[in-house]
């Protein structure tokens, strides 16, 4: 008998008219992100923060994963949770939904953040994208467990000096990444062009990246920032790799909060 699909699972919390949507990456959930919310609400803010489809609690759709369809779904949740104005704040494989969440809802979104990714794979280099998915996806096709294999990986993901409660938080939650969740997420990452819609971003939009992040490197959000996005602010976190979040907790939100101050609520 048919299932429908249930929407995405999802936590609000804070009250204000200003409300940043939280997309995680293609390791991990909303819950590596518990300390984000929790500095975003005391500062003043409204957070939404989700299980992707087939992440947390979310079941995985029939169909398998998509960014366009992410992007729509993320739209979806804009529609019900949306206030007055609305931040989309995605990292890494949420980094490329947002651009084409703002595609979806132009009317809705009032300002873009991209953590570490360039927003697209076809910006990696042939190399890059060869090691990408060798590192990811072979060994899971070897019949390796996702714990053995993500392990080092997810560790690499982070710079040498980086340690810590919020650290260990985003590791734990990103090594029960249900394994066919992430082959689904890494098939959508690389069969996706995102190019169009980073171009067609008009709203303010701010590029953090990690200075020791492989993943999304530093140098290739300047090269979308100044091909694609000339208006954005870009920042490069010193200290910091894949998971400025965590890593550099008080300097990403010093950007973060600036930029949404100073020029989100400044337009809105």
């Amino acid at each position: 008998m048919f299932t429908p699909y249930r929407f995405p699972d999802y936590q609000v919390a804070g009250d204000a008219d200003t409300t940043v949507f939280l997309l995680h990456g293609a390791y991990g959930s909303k819950d590596y992100f518990r300390a984000q919310i929790q500095t975003l609400v005391g500062a003043g803010l409204r957070v939404v923060a989700w299980d992707a489809p087939g992440y947390g609690i979310s079941p995985l759709p029939p169909e398998g994963l998509s960014i366009e369809r992410l992007a729509e779904t993320a739209a979806c949740l804009i529609d019900r949770e949306g206030s007055k104005t609305n931040v989309v704040l995605g990292h890494s494989m949420g980094g490329i939904i947002t651009p084409a969440v703002y595609a979806a809802r132009p009317d809705k979104v009032h300002g873009i953040v991209i953590s570490a990714t360039a927003g697209s794979f076809s910006q990696k280099s042939a190399r890059d994208q060869e090691t990408f998915l060798a590192e990811r996806v072979e060994p899971l096709r070897a019949g390796n467990t996702f714990r053995d294999t993500a392990g080092a990986v997810i560790d690499s993901m982070f710079a040498p000096t980086s340690r810590g409660p919020m650290v260990d938080l985003v590791r734990e939650v990103a090594l029960a990444t249900p394994a066919d969740t992430f082959c689904a997420a890494i098939t959508a990452i690389t069969r996706y062009a995102g190019e169009p819609n980073l171009q067609n971003v008009k709203v303010p939009a701010l590029l953090l990246a990690g200075e020791f992040d492989q993943v999304g490197r530093p140098q290739s959000m300047q090269q979308v920032q100044q091909q694609f996005m000339p208006h954005a602010e870009f920042a490069c976190l010193p200290g910091a790799a894949h998971y400025a979040f965590a890593e550099q907790h008080a300097l990403f939100n010093e950007h973060l909060l600036r930029f949404i101050r100073q020029r989100v609520l400044a337009q809105a």
